[in-house]
């Protein structure tokens, strides 16, 4: 008999096989395209069937990538226990499911601890475990700029995603993955600004003014309002401050739309909770259709809103990806030596409208955060870009 092809002796050692057809074709490949090709095919369909575990143990390698360690990477989060980050942690935990490494670590602040202090804690943390690679959001101009040159020195390379500090002065570490916060910024503003009348009044609404992840989008959407060539004008150009805790904003919105919606035509929100809220504070007081109105991201309830016709519109800036990217980007820069270089990717900004909300809600998907099920999702008909 000839020399063994290594995959085919990969198949026969993986699965087991004493003797039988199977092997005795496998061994002759008779009756097959190639030997090969059915021993890749039955190693495939072992790992598809056990999740991966028989095939990661006769190979520990993923897909066609030679054999690496178990890399465990470190996402650090300004808001741990936010729905919006849900699909973030899904992206991370599929990508390393798919290159066969272990889950990254989710740590961070919690929307009831400070900020800042408790990320530094857990960044620094991950430097001193000599983490394999950190990705982090940056939500402060200069705190993080130390840790992360810190952690780059030590050979642990950094992205940053979601946020990345200042507008006219990034803090990227090796790479920036998410939405270009300002730019983002201005197209909801110019958005705000074609359904205002001339002269007409607008507001954004932000639940903590300062933070770096969000107070871009309001510089930007003020700027392209003012910009319109409508004489425009800005009721608050700080922004209204609906508080940072999901009870506040309940009461806080409602309270703002009631004293000032008379005023205003135009109304939008620049994070995900104060948008959820501002649908309905709209139509709870009688301004659906009079304000030109919309924000960021998808909660279930600006959804709601905006199939209800409550709401303008909403931004998706697919969270998934902010997940999945950066993982994958530290992935191939340890594997290849730190030759394959993580890359500045926005990962978009997708206006959401009642037209073409309906695939955000049905079926449920591990994309959007609103089921774990791993499951193909069929579409069909044209793509508009």
């Amino acid at each position: 008999m000839g020399k063994l092809d290594p995959k085919v002796d990969e198949a026969i050692q993986t699965l087991n096989m004493k003797d039988g057809p199977t092997r005795r074709r496998l061994l002759q490949g008779t009756g097959l395209v190639s030997a090969t090709a059915a021993a890749s095919a039955l190693l495939a369909a072992c790992g598809s069937s056990s999740g991966g575990s028989t095939a990661n143990a006769a190979s520990n390698a993923a897909g066609n990538f030679p054999a690496t360690p178990k890399y465990k990477f470190t996402f650090v989060n300004h808001v741990t226990d936010n729905a919006f980050f849900t699909p973030t942690q899904y992206g991370f935990q599929d990508c390393a499911a798919l290159l066969g490494i272990d889950t990254p670590s989710w740590t961070g602040a919690n929307s009831t601890q400070p900020t800042v202090p408790t990320m530094l804690t857990a960044l620094n943390a991950a430097i001193a475990s000599n983490s394999d690679g950190i990705a982090t959001t940056v939500v402060d101009a200069t705190a993080f700029v130390s840790p992360i040159n810190k952690a780059l020195t030590a050979g642990i390379p950094v992205v940053t995603y979601n946020a990345n500090g200042a507008t006219n002065n990034p803090t990227n570490g090796m790479a920036y993955i998410g939405q270009e916060l300002f730019a983002s910024g201005q197209e909801v503003g110019a958005r705000i600004a074609a359904g205002m009348p001339h002269g007409g009044t607008a507001c954004g609404i932000i639940a903590q003014p300062g933070s770096l992840n969000i107070q871009p989008r309001l510089d930007g959407a003020n700027a392209a309002i003012l910009a319109a060539g409508k004489g425009l004008k800005i009721l608050h150009t700080a922004g209204f401050d609906s508080g940072a805790s999901q009870s506040q904003e309940t009461t806080t919105i409602p309270e703002f739309i009631q004293a000032n919606g008379p005023k205003l035509q135009g109304v939008f929100a620049v994070d995900g909770g104060s948008t959820a809220l501002l649908g309905p504070a709209l139509a709870k007081f009688g301004l659906v259709g009079k304000v030109s109105s919309g924000g960021f991201d998808l909660e279930p309830a600006t959804l709601t809103a905006i199939k209800a016709g409550q709401l303008g519109f909403t931004i998706d800036q697919s969270p998934y990806l902010q997940g999945f990217l950066p993982c994958l980007y530290l992935y191939l820069f340890q594997l290849s030596g730190g030759l394959v270089s993580p890359s500045e990717t926005d990962t978009g900004l997708k206006f959401v409208t009642k037209a073409n909300a309906a695939p955000y809600t049905s079926p449920s998907s591990r994309f959007e955060g609103s089921t774990k099920a791993e499951q193909l999702i069929k579409r069909s008909g044209p793509i508009s870009v």
